[in-house]
Protein backbone atom coordinates (compact mmCIF):
# COMPACT_ATOMS: atom_id res chain seq x y z
CA UNK A 1 0.00 0.00 0.00
CA UNK A 2 1.48 3.34 -1.04
CA UNK A 3 1.96 6.09 1.54
CA UNK A 4 -0.67 8.80 1.48
CA UNK A 5 0.67 11.88 -0.31
CA UNK A 6 0.79 15.09 1.74
CA UNK A 7 -1.95 17.66 0.99
CA UNK A 8 -1.16 20.35 -1.57
CA UNK A 9 -0.36 23.91 -0.38
CA UNK A 10 -3.81 25.04 -1.59
CA UNK A 11 -5.55 22.33 0.45
CA UNK A 12 -3.47 23.19 3.51
CA UNK A 13 -4.38 26.85 3.12
CA UNK A 14 -8.09 26.07 2.74
CA UNK A 15 -7.85 23.90 5.85
CA UNK A 16 -6.43 26.80 7.85
CA UNK A 17 -9.11 29.27 6.75
CA UNK A 18 -11.90 29.40 9.32
CA UNK A 19 -13.12 31.94 11.89
CA UNK A 20 -10.69 34.70 10.83
CA UNK A 21 -11.56 34.44 7.14
CA UNK A 22 -15.31 34.33 7.80
CA UNK A 23 -15.08 37.23 10.26
CA UNK A 24 -13.19 39.33 7.72
CA UNK A 25 -15.75 38.63 5.01
CA UNK A 26 -18.67 39.39 7.33
CA UNK A 27 -17.22 42.86 7.93
CA UNK A 28 -18.25 43.67 4.34
CA UNK A 29 -21.96 43.44 5.12
CA UNK A 30 -24.54 45.55 3.22
CA UNK A 31 -24.23 48.43 5.69
CA UNK A 32 -20.44 48.39 5.31
CA UNK A 33 -20.77 48.15 1.54
CA UNK A 34 -23.12 51.16 1.64
CA UNK A 35 -20.56 53.13 3.65
CA UNK A 36 -17.72 52.31 1.25
CA UNK A 37 -19.90 53.01 -1.79
CA UNK A 38 -20.89 56.37 -0.33
CA UNK A 39 -17.21 57.16 0.33
CA UNK A 40 -16.32 56.49 -3.30
CA UNK A 41 -19.33 58.30 -4.73
CA UNK A 42 -18.98 61.41 -2.57
CA UNK A 43 -15.19 61.76 -2.26
CA UNK A 44 -13.82 59.89 -5.26
CA UNK A 45 -10.50 58.08 -4.86
CA UNK A 46 -9.33 60.13 -1.85
CA UNK A 47 -10.08 57.42 0.76
CA UNK A 48 -8.57 54.43 -1.06
CA UNK A 49 -5.56 54.65 1.27
CA UNK A 50 -7.73 53.75 4.29
CA UNK A 51 -7.85 50.13 3.06
CA UNK A 52 -4.15 49.49 3.67
CA UNK A 53 -3.89 51.76 6.73
CA UNK A 54 -6.68 49.95 8.61
CA UNK A 55 -5.51 46.44 7.62
CA UNK A 56 -2.75 46.04 10.27
CA UNK A 57 -5.01 47.52 12.96
CA UNK A 58 -7.86 45.13 12.11
CA UNK A 59 -5.54 42.14 11.86
CA UNK A 60 -3.89 42.90 15.22
CA UNK A 61 -7.16 43.30 17.14
CA UNK A 62 -8.78 40.22 15.59
CA UNK A 63 -5.71 38.08 16.24
CA UNK A 64 -5.71 39.22 19.89
CA UNK A 65 -9.38 38.21 20.17
CA UNK A 66 -8.61 34.86 18.51
CA UNK A 67 -5.74 34.28 20.94
CA UNK A 68 -7.96 35.07 23.94
CA UNK A 69 -10.47 32.45 22.77
CA UNK A 70 -7.79 29.84 22.04
CA UNK A 71 -5.83 30.27 25.29
CA UNK A 72 -8.76 30.57 27.71
CA UNK A 73 -11.21 28.22 25.99
CA UNK A 74 -13.87 30.89 26.47
CA UNK A 75 -15.48 33.56 24.33
CA UNK A 76 -14.75 37.22 25.02
CA UNK A 77 -17.83 37.77 27.20
CA UNK A 78 -16.99 34.61 29.17
CA UNK A 79 -13.50 35.94 29.90
CA UNK A 80 -14.88 39.33 30.98
CA UNK A 81 -17.49 37.62 33.20
CA UNK A 82 -14.80 35.50 34.88
CA UNK A 83 -12.14 38.13 35.51
CA UNK A 84 -13.84 41.55 35.47
CA UNK A 85 -16.75 43.30 37.26
CA UNK A 86 -20.20 42.47 35.88
CA UNK A 87 -21.03 46.18 35.89
CA UNK A 88 -18.50 46.65 33.08
CA UNK A 89 -19.79 43.65 31.13
CA UNK A 90 -23.58 44.06 31.00
CA UNK A 91 -23.72 47.53 29.35
CA UNK A 92 -21.33 46.30 26.63
CA UNK A 93 -23.28 43.16 25.75
CA UNK A 94 -26.68 44.89 25.79
CA UNK A 95 -25.29 47.72 23.66
CA UNK A 96 -23.91 45.09 21.29
CA UNK A 97 -27.29 43.34 21.14
CA UNK A 98 -29.06 46.61 20.33
CA UNK A 99 -26.58 47.65 17.62
CA UNK A 100 -26.44 44.19 16.04
CA UNK A 101 -30.24 43.87 15.94
CA UNK A 102 -30.61 47.21 14.15
CA UNK A 103 -27.80 46.29 11.77
CA UNK A 104 -29.31 42.84 11.10
CA UNK A 105 -32.66 44.48 10.29
CA UNK A 106 -31.01 46.86 7.82
CA UNK A 107 -29.08 43.96 6.25
CA UNK A 108 -32.24 41.84 5.90
CA UNK A 109 -33.84 44.74 4.04
CA UNK A 110 -30.73 45.00 1.85
CA UNK A 111 -30.85 41.27 0.95
CA UNK A 112 -34.49 41.66 -0.08
CA UNK A 113 -33.65 44.80 -2.08
CA UNK A 114 -30.77 42.97 -3.78
CA UNK A 115 -33.10 40.16 -4.86
CA UNK A 116 -35.59 42.79 -6.02
CA UNK A 117 -32.91 44.29 -8.30
CA UNK A 118 -32.72 40.93 -10.10
CA UNK A 119 -36.30 39.65 -9.80
CA UNK A 120 -39.36 41.97 -9.67
CA UNK A 121 -40.72 40.71 -6.35
CA UNK A 122 -41.75 43.35 -3.77
CA UNK A 123 -39.07 43.89 -1.10
CA UNK A 124 -41.46 43.45 1.84
CA UNK A 125 -42.68 40.12 0.48
CA UNK A 126 -39.09 38.83 0.53
CA UNK A 127 -38.06 39.91 4.05
CA UNK A 128 -39.97 37.21 5.97
CA UNK A 129 -38.86 34.16 3.93
CA UNK A 130 -35.25 35.41 3.92
CA UNK A 131 -35.27 35.96 7.70
CA UNK A 132 -36.96 32.63 8.45
CA UNK A 133 -34.56 30.79 6.11
CA UNK A 134 -31.53 32.24 7.91
CA UNK A 135 -33.02 31.29 11.29
CA UNK A 136 -33.66 27.68 10.23
CA UNK A 137 -30.04 27.27 9.11
CA UNK A 138 -28.74 28.72 12.39
CA UNK A 139 -31.02 26.63 14.60
CA UNK A 140 -30.95 23.29 12.80
CA UNK A 141 -27.63 23.35 10.94
CA UNK A 142 -24.49 21.93 12.52
CA UNK A 143 -21.50 24.20 13.14
CA UNK A 144 -19.54 22.54 10.32
CA UNK A 145 -22.44 22.96 7.87
CA UNK A 146 -22.78 26.62 8.83
CA UNK A 147 -19.03 27.20 8.53
CA UNK A 148 -18.91 25.62 5.05
CA UNK A 149 -21.94 27.68 3.98
CA UNK A 150 -20.28 30.86 5.21
CA UNK A 151 -17.08 30.04 3.31
CA UNK A 152 -19.04 29.66 0.07
CA UNK A 153 -20.92 32.90 0.68
CA UNK A 154 -17.63 34.81 0.85
CA UNK A 155 -17.28 34.18 -2.90
CA UNK A 156 -20.12 36.64 -3.48
CA UNK A 157 -17.79 39.45 -2.40
CA UNK A 158 -15.61 38.90 -5.47
CA UNK A 159 -18.48 40.56 -7.34
CA UNK A 160 -17.16 43.91 -6.14
CA UNK A 161 -13.73 43.20 -7.62
CA UNK A 162 -15.41 42.46 -10.95
CA UNK A 163 -17.53 45.61 -10.74
CA UNK A 164 -14.37 47.69 -10.22
CA UNK A 165 -12.85 46.37 -13.46
CA UNK A 166 -16.07 47.04 -15.37
CA UNK A 167 -15.85 50.67 -14.20
CA UNK A 168 -12.57 51.27 -16.14
CA UNK A 169 -10.86 53.61 -13.63
CA UNK A 170 -8.07 56.07 -14.48
CA UNK A 171 -4.83 54.42 -13.30
CA UNK A 172 -3.02 57.62 -12.24
CA UNK A 173 -5.91 58.71 -10.02
CA UNK A 174 -6.17 55.24 -8.50
CA UNK A 175 -2.45 55.20 -7.64
CA UNK A 176 -2.60 58.69 -6.13
CA UNK A 177 -5.61 57.81 -3.96
CA UNK A 178 -3.99 54.53 -2.91
CA UNK A 179 -0.45 55.65 -2.15
CA UNK A 180 -0.89 59.25 -0.97
CA UNK A 181 -3.00 59.52 2.21
CA UNK A 182 -5.04 62.72 2.11
CA UNK A 183 -7.37 64.17 4.69
CA UNK A 184 -9.27 67.42 4.51
CA UNK A 185 -10.38 68.82 7.85
CA UNK A 186 -13.90 69.62 6.66
CA UNK A 187 -17.08 68.02 7.99
CA UNK A 188 -17.72 65.81 4.93
CA UNK A 189 -14.26 64.22 4.91
CA UNK A 190 -14.12 63.76 8.69
CA UNK A 191 -17.60 62.24 8.85
CA UNK A 192 -16.80 59.82 6.04
CA UNK A 193 -13.47 58.80 7.59
CA UNK A 194 -15.18 58.15 10.93
CA UNK A 195 -17.88 56.10 9.20
CA UNK A 196 -15.25 53.99 7.39
CA UNK A 197 -13.33 53.37 10.64
CA UNK A 198 -16.49 52.52 12.60
CA UNK A 199 -17.68 50.11 9.90
CA UNK A 200 -14.29 48.45 9.51
CA UNK A 201 -13.37 47.95 13.19
CA UNK A 202 -16.64 46.92 14.83
CA UNK A 203 -17.29 45.36 18.28
CA UNK A 204 -19.35 42.43 17.01
CA UNK A 205 -16.26 41.16 15.16
CA UNK A 206 -14.35 40.94 18.46
CA UNK A 207 -16.99 38.72 20.09
CA UNK A 208 -17.56 36.59 16.98
CA UNK A 209 -13.84 35.91 16.48
CA UNK A 210 -13.24 34.66 20.02
CA UNK A 211 -16.52 32.71 20.07
CA UNK A 212 -15.79 30.91 16.81
CA UNK A 213 -12.32 29.90 17.94
CA UNK A 214 -14.05 28.14 20.84
CA UNK A 215 -16.56 26.53 18.43
CA UNK A 216 -13.65 25.23 16.34
CA UNK A 217 -12.15 23.64 19.46
CA UNK A 218 -15.46 22.03 20.40
CA UNK A 219 -15.95 20.72 16.85
CA UNK A 220 -12.70 18.70 17.08
CA UNK A 221 -13.75 17.09 20.37
CA UNK A 222 -12.51 19.52 23.05
CA UNK A 223 -15.87 19.86 24.72
CA UNK A 224 -14.80 20.71 28.28
CA UNK A 225 -13.19 23.98 29.36
CA UNK A 226 -10.10 22.16 30.64
CA UNK A 227 -9.58 20.42 27.27
CA UNK A 228 -9.81 23.77 25.43
CA UNK A 229 -7.49 25.79 27.65
CA UNK A 230 -4.01 26.39 26.27
CA UNK A 231 -2.73 26.67 22.72
CA UNK A 232 0.27 25.33 20.80
CA UNK A 233 2.62 27.54 18.76
CA UNK A 234 1.35 25.83 15.60
CA UNK A 235 -2.29 26.63 16.46
CA UNK A 236 -1.35 30.27 17.04
CA UNK A 237 0.49 30.44 13.71
CA UNK A 238 -2.51 28.97 11.90
CA UNK A 239 -4.84 31.42 13.65
CA UNK A 240 -2.55 34.29 12.60
CA UNK A 241 -2.63 33.14 8.95
CA UNK A 242 -6.41 32.73 9.10
CA UNK A 243 -6.95 36.21 10.60
CA UNK A 244 -4.45 37.98 8.33
CA UNK A 245 -5.91 36.44 5.17
CA UNK A 246 -9.45 37.22 6.36
CA UNK A 247 -8.67 40.87 7.14
CA UNK A 248 -6.71 41.29 3.89
CA UNK A 249 -9.68 39.91 1.95
CA UNK A 250 -12.05 42.22 3.84
CA UNK A 251 -9.99 45.31 3.09
CA UNK A 252 -9.40 44.32 -0.53
CA UNK A 253 -13.18 44.18 -1.03
CA UNK A 254 -13.50 47.56 0.73
CA UNK A 255 -10.84 48.96 -1.62
CA UNK A 256 -12.58 47.75 -4.79
CA UNK A 257 -16.00 49.04 -3.68
CA UNK A 258 -14.56 52.54 -3.17
CA UNK A 259 -12.71 52.21 -6.47
CA UNK A 260 -15.78 51.12 -8.47
CA UNK A 261 -18.06 53.85 -7.14
CA UNK A 262 -15.38 56.55 -7.41
CA UNK A 263 -14.68 55.66 -11.05
CA UNK A 264 -18.37 55.75 -12.01
CA UNK A 265 -20.71 57.61 -9.65
CA UNK A 266 -18.24 60.29 -8.51
CA UNK A 267 -17.10 60.89 -12.09
CA UNK A 268 -20.72 61.20 -13.24
CA UNK A 269 -21.59 63.61 -10.43
CA UNK A 270 -23.95 61.15 -8.68
CA UNK A 271 -22.63 61.87 -5.21
CA UNK A 272 -25.88 61.67 -3.24
CA UNK A 273 -26.23 57.88 -2.84
CA UNK A 274 -26.99 56.65 0.67
CA UNK A 275 -26.78 52.87 0.46
CA UNK A 276 -25.38 49.87 -1.39
CA UNK A 277 -28.76 49.51 -3.12
CA UNK A 278 -28.50 53.05 -4.51
CA UNK A 279 -25.00 52.21 -5.74
CA UNK A 280 -26.12 49.03 -7.51
CA UNK A 281 -28.99 50.89 -9.24
CA UNK A 282 -26.83 53.85 -10.24
CA UNK A 283 -23.97 51.71 -11.61
CA UNK A 284 -26.07 49.99 -14.26
CA UNK A 285 -26.33 52.89 -16.75
CA UNK A 286 -22.70 53.94 -16.08
CA UNK A 287 -20.74 50.67 -15.99
CA UNK A 288 -23.22 48.39 -17.73
CA UNK A 289 -25.79 45.83 -16.58
CA UNK A 290 -23.04 43.35 -15.68
CA UNK A 291 -21.62 45.66 -12.99
CA UNK A 292 -25.07 46.33 -11.55
CA UNK A 293 -25.88 42.61 -11.45
CA UNK A 294 -22.54 41.85 -9.81
CA UNK A 295 -23.20 44.45 -7.11
CA UNK A 296 -26.69 43.03 -6.50
CA UNK A 297 -25.30 39.49 -6.16
CA UNK A 298 -22.60 40.75 -3.80
CA UNK A 299 -25.26 42.51 -1.74
CA UNK A 300 -27.32 39.32 -1.38
CA UNK A 301 -24.35 37.09 -0.56
CA UNK A 302 -22.79 39.51 1.93
CA UNK A 303 -26.12 40.00 3.69
CA UNK A 304 -26.75 36.26 3.99
CA UNK A 305 -23.29 35.96 5.54
CA UNK A 306 -23.59 38.97 7.85
CA UNK A 307 -27.08 38.60 9.38
CA UNK A 308 -26.43 35.26 11.18
CA UNK A 309 -23.04 36.54 12.34
CA UNK A 310 -24.59 39.72 13.75
CA UNK A 311 -27.34 37.86 15.62
CA UNK A 312 -25.00 34.99 16.52
CA UNK A 313 -22.29 37.22 17.99
CA UNK A 314 -24.91 39.01 20.12
CA UNK A 315 -26.23 35.64 21.31
CA UNK A 316 -22.74 34.42 22.23
CA UNK A 317 -22.09 37.62 24.19
CA UNK A 318 -25.41 37.56 26.09
CA UNK A 319 -25.23 33.81 26.80
CA UNK A 320 -21.67 33.98 28.13
CA UNK A 321 -22.43 37.11 30.17
CA UNK A 322 -25.16 35.20 32.03
CA UNK A 323 -23.45 31.80 32.05
CA UNK A 324 -25.93 30.13 29.68
CA UNK A 325 -25.10 27.14 27.49
CA UNK A 326 -24.17 28.42 24.03
CA UNK A 327 -22.98 27.15 20.66
CA UNK A 328 -24.17 26.49 17.12
CA UNK A 329 -23.48 22.77 17.62
CA UNK A 330 -25.79 22.66 20.65
CA UNK A 331 -29.29 21.25 20.19
CA UNK A 332 -32.00 23.94 20.56
CA UNK A 333 -33.52 22.16 23.58
CA UNK A 334 -30.13 22.28 25.38
CA UNK A 335 -29.41 25.95 24.61
CA UNK A 336 -32.86 27.54 24.57
CA UNK A 337 -31.72 30.94 25.85
CA UNK A 338 -28.85 31.16 23.32
CA UNK A 339 -31.12 30.36 20.37
CA UNK A 340 -33.83 32.53 21.92
CA UNK A 341 -31.54 35.57 21.60
CA UNK A 342 -30.86 34.70 17.94
CA UNK A 343 -34.59 34.35 17.20
CA UNK A 344 -35.54 37.53 19.09
CA UNK A 345 -32.78 39.56 17.42
CA UNK A 346 -33.71 38.33 13.93
CA UNK A 347 -37.46 38.86 14.40
CA UNK A 348 -36.93 42.33 15.87
CA UNK A 349 -34.70 43.20 12.91
CA UNK A 350 -37.44 41.99 10.53
CA UNK A 351 -40.04 44.04 12.44
CA UNK A 352 -37.96 47.21 12.00
CA UNK A 353 -38.24 46.73 8.23
CA UNK A 354 -42.05 46.65 8.50
CA UNK A 355 -42.33 49.63 10.86
CA UNK A 356 -40.98 51.97 8.20
CA UNK A 357 -37.78 52.75 10.12
CA UNK A 358 -35.42 54.59 7.77
CA UNK A 359 -32.52 52.14 7.20
CA UNK A 360 -29.99 54.95 6.80
CA UNK A 361 -31.04 56.56 10.10
CA UNK A 362 -30.94 53.11 11.73
CA UNK A 363 -27.39 52.54 10.52
CA UNK A 364 -26.32 55.98 11.76
CA UNK A 365 -27.50 55.03 15.25
CA UNK A 366 -25.77 51.66 14.93
CA UNK A 367 -22.55 53.47 14.06
CA UNK A 368 -22.98 55.76 17.08
CA UNK A 369 -23.54 52.81 19.47
CA UNK A 370 -20.57 50.92 18.02
CA UNK A 371 -18.48 54.08 18.06
CA UNK A 372 -18.93 54.35 21.82
CA UNK A 373 -18.65 50.61 22.51
CA UNK A 374 -15.44 49.96 20.59
CA UNK A 375 -12.89 52.25 22.36
CA UNK A 376 -13.52 51.16 26.00
CA UNK A 377 -13.92 47.55 24.87
CA UNK A 378 -10.54 47.74 23.13
CA UNK A 379 -8.98 49.02 26.37
CA UNK A 380 -10.35 45.97 28.20
CA UNK A 381 -9.22 43.61 25.40
CA UNK A 382 -5.71 45.06 25.57
CA UNK A 383 -5.72 44.65 29.36
CA UNK A 384 -6.75 40.99 28.99
CA UNK A 385 -4.08 40.48 26.31
CA UNK A 386 -1.38 41.65 28.75
CA UNK A 387 -2.71 39.90 31.86
CA UNK A 388 -0.50 36.89 32.72
CA UNK A 389 -3.15 35.62 35.13
CA UNK A 390 -5.40 35.07 32.09
CA UNK A 391 -3.05 34.38 29.16
CA UNK A 392 0.11 33.21 30.93
CA UNK A 393 3.08 33.22 28.56
CA UNK A 394 0.80 34.07 25.60
CA UNK A 395 0.50 37.74 26.55
CA UNK A 396 1.09 40.29 23.79
CA UNK A 397 4.54 41.00 22.44
CA UNK A 398 5.79 44.51 21.65
CA UNK A 399 4.48 44.64 18.04
CA UNK A 400 0.96 43.48 18.95
CA UNK A 401 0.83 45.95 21.83
CA UNK A 402 1.92 48.79 19.56
CA UNK A 403 -0.73 48.02 16.95
CA UNK A 404 -3.42 47.25 19.55
CA UNK A 405 -2.95 50.48 21.50
CA UNK A 406 -2.65 52.50 18.27
CA UNK A 407 -6.00 51.08 17.16
CA UNK A 408 -7.49 51.96 20.56
CA UNK A 409 -6.27 55.57 20.31
CA UNK A 410 -7.56 55.88 16.73
CA UNK A 411 -10.99 54.55 17.77
CA UNK A 412 -11.18 56.99 20.70
CA UNK A 413 -10.37 59.81 18.28
CA UNK A 414 -13.03 58.48 15.88
CA UNK A 415 -15.63 58.40 18.69
CA UNK A 416 -14.91 62.04 19.55
CA UNK A 417 -15.04 62.99 15.86
CA UNK A 418 -18.31 61.05 15.55
CA UNK A 419 -19.83 63.24 18.24
CA UNK A 420 -18.61 66.40 16.54
CA UNK A 421 -19.73 65.40 13.02
CA UNK A 422 -23.10 63.95 14.09
CA UNK A 423 -24.30 66.57 16.56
Amino acid sequence: MSAKSPPSPIKRLLGILGPGFITGASDDDPSGIGTYATAGASLGFTLLWTAWVTFPMMAAVQFICAKIGLVTGRGLAGVLRTYYPRAALYPVVFGLLMANTINAGADLGAIAAGINLLVPVPIRVLIVPVGIGILLIQIYGSYRFIERTFKWLTLALFAYVGAAFFSRPELSEVLRGTLVPSLKLDRAHLAMLVAVLGTTISPYLFFWQAGQEVEEEISIGRRTLKQRQGVTPRELREAAWDVNIGMFFSNAVMYFIILATAATLFKAGQTDIESAIDAARALRPLAGDAAGILLALGLIGSGLLAVPILTGSAAYAIAEAFGWRAGLDEKPRRARAFYGVIVASTLTGMLLDFLGVNPIDALVWTAIINGFLAPPLLVVIMHVANNRKILGERVNGRALNLLGWLTTIVMFAAAIALLVTTF
